[in-house]
């Protein structure tokens, strides 16, 4: 239920910096500033969009906290629609904290997370859709990833999901006036033109539908495990495509004992390259640990670096990897080609029949560039989506329009077998309340309430 109280929370990260900002929204919030704060001129006589130089008191004692800039702005111009002050104090720890609590004192209540953005939600000045964009924007781990995010938050997809919104309800409209007056002619009713708009949502929805695994890619990344026996080069691989010194290298086999994760921007893709242990029978019991995690990261992986040594004949123990990895997406990478050719590579095309060969001197760093593509060309496998149109990314979103899919399907079919049209409003009115979901217009305030809650403190 939304309490028309006034809130309060930190909206920057709470650390040492150059400035910390505490957010104020709700109808008291001018004047509870106004209770602590000291300067030439009051926050109760101060226009919209207009910041005041002052202190901060403390509200039980008059003790001055900071010095501090209020940016006022008043409702509805605001990101809540609220009354809004933003107090921009110096950064660190205790002054911002020391600040938020005499802001409290002062009659304010600490905001839960995301009760800004759900407030700006609740009263109408954002979608539910543009919302979670929000979250996204803060999440997102490349520019691209990011760039998807905001034009949600600019409604892109709001407006796609109205127009879909818009067209099936023009049909149900004129099956219920066909129901309620069934002996008289309804303009503009035609079951053809009817049957068509269900055809067009139809194929709309799956448009959408078919950018969600691009969309998954963008906000989760691809996990990639590196793998192969040891001494092959997986450290080094994974210290090339970071292009920092990460995992510990030598000579000496069994080195990497335990999983290394870093995240890499691959053309806007988050990569989440994992190196493993070599997998090889060992009695050490911390090797043995590092290569049951291997083998586990195998398992669930999008996406396999398998990585063999082009100075050794294939052996028992890369023979046994390739079987673990043989149902997995594979990019094999034979490396230390700056060295004698020894792989017969016609005897491992028969063991794993794959075109994705990639041949490596990480060392010298040579192949590292046909890696790369190759890693995106099987991402995309070939059909890479435009950010330019609009991207399912969010799995809410695509569990909402499956349903409505689902729905309109049913839907057709009782339209096409000619079924009373009691059927086919009733899958439709069903459509409508799946896709409505995804702005917000027909979800439960508990729902609501369990999406904000994962956002941060403060937005």
């Amino acid at each position: 239920m939304y309490i028309r109280d006034t809130i309060a929370a930190i909206a920057t990260a709470v650390g040492e910096s150059g400035i910390g900002v505490i957010r104020v929204s709700g109808e008291q919030a001018i004047q509870i500033v106004d209770k602590i704060f000291r300067g030439k001129n009051s926050l109760s006589n101060t226009k919209t969009y207009t910041a005041r130089y002052g202190y901060i008191y403390e509200f039980a004692t008059e003790h001055k906290i900071d010095e501090v800039i209020c940016l006022v702005m008043r409702s509805p111009n605001s990101f809540t629609t609220e009354d809004v002050v933003e107090i921009s104090c110096h950064g660190g720890i205790v002054p911002i904290r020391r600040i938020l609590h005499t802001v409290l004192e002062a009659g304010a209540r600490l905001a839960e997370p995301g009760e800004f953005t759900k407030r700006a939600f609740l009263n109408g000045r954002i979608d539910l859709a543009q919302a979670e964009a929000i979250i996204q924007i803060i999440n997102s781990q490349t520019e691209k990833g990011m760039e998807i995010a905001f034009q949600q938050l600019e409604g892109n997809l709001s407006r796609q999901i109205s127009d879909l919104r818009q067209q099936m309800i023009r049909v149900m409209a004129h099956l219920e006036a066909a129901l309620d007056f069934p002996e008289d002619e309804i303009e503009g009713f035609s079951t053809v033109e009817l049957n068509q708009i269900i055809d067009r949502v139809i194929e709309d929805v799956q448009k959408l539908l078919k950018t969600s695994q691009s969309g998954k890619i963008y906000r989760e990344g691809i996990k990639t495990t590196i793998i192969g026996k040891p001494n092959v080069g997986k450290s080094s691989l994974l210290n090339s495509l970071l292009r920092e010194q990460r995992a510990i290298v030598t000579e000496i086999p069994g080195t990497t004992r335990d999983v290394i994760e870093e995240m890499i921007n691959l053309e806007g893709i988050p990569l989440r390259l994992v190196d493993t242990a070599g997998i090889r029978e060992t009695q050490d019991m911390v090797e043995k640990i590092g290569v049951e995690r291997s083998k586990e990261l195998l398992n669930k992986a999008d996406l396999v670096l398998l990585v063999l040594d082009v100075s050794q004949n294939l052996t028992c123990e890369d023979l046994q990897i390739i079987e673990l990895a043989k149902n997995k997406k594979v990019i094999v990478v034979i490396n230390k080609i700056d060295l004698n050719l020894q792989i017969d590579e016609t005897e491992l095309r028969k063991h794993l029949p794959t075109e994705n060969i990639v041949h490596t001197s990480v060392i010298e760093e040579q192949g590292l560039d046909n890696l790369r593509e190759v890693i995106l060309r099987l991402i995309f496998e070939g059909k890479v989506v435009s950010i330019d149109n609009t991207i399912i990314t969010n799995l809410r979103h695509q569990q909402a329009l499956e349903d409505t899919l689902n729905s309109l399907y049913r839907a057709r079919e009782s339209f096409q077998s000619e079924m009373p049209y009691d059927f086919v409003t009733i899958d439709l009115k069903a459509g409508l309340e799946y896709i409505g979901m995804i702005t917000g217009e027909t979800l439960t305030e508990d729902i609501i309430d369990q999406i904000f809650a994962e956002f941060c403190l403060g937005k």
